[in-house]
C-alpha cells in the first residue's frame, strides 16, 4: 500500500496511492472538485467514487478484473484525494489508452491534461495485453453502433423519484440526517458509474473520430468543428434561459432599476416591486429548472443558484450589458448550421468504404458528448436534494446556538447520527478539522505527482505572483473553439464575483464548470489556465460559438487584469497587445 497523500494531511482528506499506477493528476478532476473536500463530502463520495471509477472502467475490457481485485478500495486506482484535493489516476488512464487498438499512452494526456508537464510514461508490467485489447477492440465496435442510451432516461427517473420521497425541509433532523445515509451514497455510486461510463466513451468515441479526420484529411482538429453546435446540452442550457430574464429585465424599467442599484439585497427589493412579480415568477421557473447548479456543483457543502439566488443574479446582471449578437440561442442556430454544412462537405468527400465508419465515429461521438453532460446534470440534481436537507439541519443547529455555521461539513458521514444527538461534543474536532481545511486552501495542490505528493510547505501559495507577461508575448494553450476574438483581459477566479465582466472582454479563469457558463455568453472570448479536448470550457464554447483557448497554464497569474489581448481559439494562442493602464 502506498502512501496516503501529503505527508501532513490527515486521514479524512486522503486515500491510498497506487504502486502500480502511481501518477495521478489534477487534470480532469479539478473541474469537477476544484477546493479542498470537506470531511462530509468527502466520507460520502471516497469510496463510493472508487467503487464506481473501478467498475466503469473494467465495462470497456481494457483493465482486466485480476488486476483490480487485490487492490483494496482505500487504494486510488481510479480517482482519489490526496491532501484535500481530487485527482484522476493517470497511470491506469496511460495504460488503457496504450491498449487501445492503435493508441499510444501519451493520447491519454491529450485527453486528460490538454499541455503541461506530466512525468514521462514508463510502460508498466503487463501494459500489453492480448485479452484486453481484443476487448477493448469489440467495446469500440461496440460504441460506434450505439445510436441511443436509454439508461439516461431512467437515471433521470431514478432521480426525480428520491426528489419526490425526501422528507420536506421542516421534518425532524433525524429525518433530514437519512438524506445522506447509505441508500443516497449507493444512489450515488450507481449514478456516478453512469456518468463514468458515458464520459469514458466520449473520449475514445472522440479519439477515433479525431484519428480518422487525421487519416482522411489530415486534420485532427476538424472533429471539434464537427462536435459544434450540437445543441441539447445540458452545461449550456443555463445559459439560454438566463439570457432570456436578462432581456425581460432590462425591458421592465423598475426590474431594469433594481438591478443598477446593485446584487446585494436585489431579490428582496424586486419581491417588494410590484411591476416586478412577473419577471419574478419567471426567475423561480429558472431556479426549479437550474437551481442544483453553482459553483462546485459537486460538494454539499457549497451554495447553488437556489441556496444563494444571488449567484444566479450576478450572471443575469452581467447579461444586461451585451448585445444580441451574443444571444446563445441565435449562436446556437448558426452554429448547427454551420456544423450540418460542415458535415455534408465532410462526407461527400469520403469514399464508398470509408463513409459508413466514418459517419459511425461522427454519430457516436455526437451522442456520448451530449450524454456526458446530460449524465452529469442527473448527478448533480441528486446531490443536490441531499444538500438542501444538510444546509437546514446546518441552520438549525447554529440558530440553536448548538454549532457554528458549516460544523456539519467537518463531520464524516459516520459521525453524523452523534452529531446530530450533541453538535457540542464535536466542537473541539471541528476546530482542528478547520484549522488544517483552511491550510490546505492557502495552497495550490502539484497538479501531478508520482508516488507521494510533496509535503504541504512545498506547495505553492495561492497568494505568490508569477511574473507578468510583456507585450507582444504569447501564450499558447490548446484551441478550444474557433475563432479569433481582441478584448481587456478580466480575469476572473469565482463566477460568483465576475469583477465586472463587461461586453467586448475576454473572460480568464482558471477552470470552470456549469457555474461558469453564463459568463461566456457575456464574454468575446475565453481563456482558460487548465482544460483539454473533453474539458467543461471546450464543449461549451463549442455550444456558444465563443473563441477560446485552454491549458494556456499560469494565465490567471500572467495575465494583467485589464491587459488588451488576442484570442486565437484556433491554435490556442493568447497574444498581449497592451498591458493596459
Amino acid at each position: 500500500m502506498g502512501p496516503t497523500s501529503a505527508p501532513d494531511a490527515p486521514s479524512w482528506v486522503g486515500t491510498d496511492a497506487s504502486e502500480r499506477f502511481p501518477i495521478y493528476t489534477r487534470g480532469n478532476a479539478g473541474e469537477v472538485y476544484p477546493e479542498v473536500f470537506t470531511p462530509l463530502s468527502f466520507s460520502i463520495a471516497s469510496q463510493a467514487g472508487e467503487r464506481a471509477m473501478r467498475s466503469a472502467l473494467l465495462t470497456s475490457g481494457l483493465v482486466r478484473p485480476e488486476e483490480l481485485e487485490p487492490i483494496p478500495l482505500t487504494t486510488a486506482v481510479g480517482s482519489g484525494v490526496f491532501g484535500g484535493y481530487a485527482y484522476l489516476n493517470l497511470s491506469i488512464n496511460r495504460m488503457i489508452s496504450a491498449r487501445m487498438p492503435g493508441g499510444s499512452a501519451e493520447d491519454a494526456d491529450t485527453n486528460f491534461l490538454g499541455v503541461g508537464d506530466p512525468p514521462p510514461h514508463v510502460p508498466i508490467e503487463g501494459e500489453k495485453n492480448r485479452k484486453a485489447s481484443i476487448a477493448g477492440l469489440r467495446y469500440v465496435w461496440k460504441l460506434l453502433n450505439t445510436t441511443e442510451l436509454p439508461e439516461l432516461a431512467f437515471d433521470q427517473q431514478r432521480v426525480d423519484n428520491y426528489l419526490a420521497a425526501l422528507p420536506p425541509l421542516h421534518a425532524s433532523d433525524t429525518e433530514l440526517r437519512e438524506s445522506t445515509d447509505s441508500s443516497f451514497i449507493d444512489m450515488f455510486e450507481e449514478l456516478f458509474e453512469t456518468h463514468l461510463r458515458i464520459s469514458f466513451a466520449a473520449g475514445i468515441s472522440i479519439a477515433v473520430l479525431s484519428g480518422m479526420c487525421d487519416k482522411q484529411f489530415d486534420n485532427p482538429g476538424l472533429a471539434v468543428q464537427l462536435l459544434a453546435g450540437l445543441g441539447d446540452v445540458d452545461s449550456a442550457a443555463p445559459s439560454a434561459a438566463m439570457w432570456t430574464l436578462s432581456r425581460s429585465a432590462t425591458a421592465e424599467p423598475r426590474v431594469a432599476a433594481h438591478f443598477d442599484a446593485g446584487i446585494p439585497g436585489l431579490l428582496a427589493r424586486l419581491e417588494a416591486e410590484p411591476t416586478a412579480a412577473p419577471w419574478l415568477d419567471d426567475f423561480r421557473v429558472f431556479v426549479e429548472d437550474f437551481g442544483s447548479r453553482g459553483p462546485n456543483e459537486w460538494d454539499t457543502a457549497f451554495d447553488t443558484w437556489e441556496t444563494e439566488p444571488e449567484l444566479a443574479l450576478t450572471l443575469i446582471d452581467r447579461m444586461r450589458g451585451t448585445d444580441d449578437s451574443h444571444d446563445p440561442r441565435a449562436q446556437g442556430a448558426r452554429l448547427q448550421a454551420e456544423r450540418k454544412q460542415l458535415e455534408e462537405e465532410t462526407i461527400a468527400k469520403l469514399g464508398r468504404l470509408s463513409k459508413g465508419m466514418f459517419v459511425k465515429a461522427l454519430r457516436a461521438a455526437q451522442l456520448y458528448s451530449q450524454s456526458r453532460e446530460r449524465t452529469k446534470t442527473t448527478v448533480v440534481k441528486a446531490i443536490h436534494g441531499a444538500r438542501l436537507r444538510v444546509k437546514e439541519m446546518d441552520r438549525r443547529f447554529a440558530e440553536r446556538g448548538h454549532a457554528e455555521r458549516g460544523d456539519i461539513w467537518f463531520c464524516v458521514e459516520e459521525e453524523l447520527d452523534a452529531f446530530v444527538e450533541d453538535p457540542t461534543s464535536f466542537r473541539e474536532v471541528i476546530a482542528e478539522r478547520r484549522a488544517v481545511h483552511a491550510r490546505l486552501a492557502e495552497r495550490i495542490p502539484p497538479f501531478f505527482f508520482e508516488g507521494e505528493q510533496p509535503p504541504l510547505e512545498e506547495w505553492e501559495l495561492r497568494s505568490a505572483e508569477l511574473p507578468s507577461v510583456s507585450v507582444g508575448e504569447s501564450i499558447t494553450g490548446l484551441p478550444g473553439c474557433l475563432g479569433v476574438a481582441r478584448g481587456r483581459a478580466r480575469v476572473v477566479t469565482d463566477p460568483a464575483d465576475p469583477r465586472g465582466l463587461a461586453p467586448g472582454e475576454i473572460l480568464v479563469a482558471p477552470l470552470t464548470d456549469p457555474s461558469w457558463t453564463p459568463l461566456f455568453v457575456a464574454a468575446e472570448g475565453v481563456v482558460v489556465d487548465v482544460g483539454a479536448i473533453m474539458s467543461h470550457a471546450v464543449i461549451v464554447s463549442r455550444e456558444l460559438g465563443i473563441p477560446c483557448a485552454v491549458s494556456v497554464t499560469n494565465a490567471t497569474r500572467r495575465i494583467p487584469d485589464g491587459a488588451l489581448i488576442e484570442v486565437d481559439g484556433s491554435t490556442g494562442t493568447v497574444t498581449v497587445i497592451d498591458l493596459g493602464e
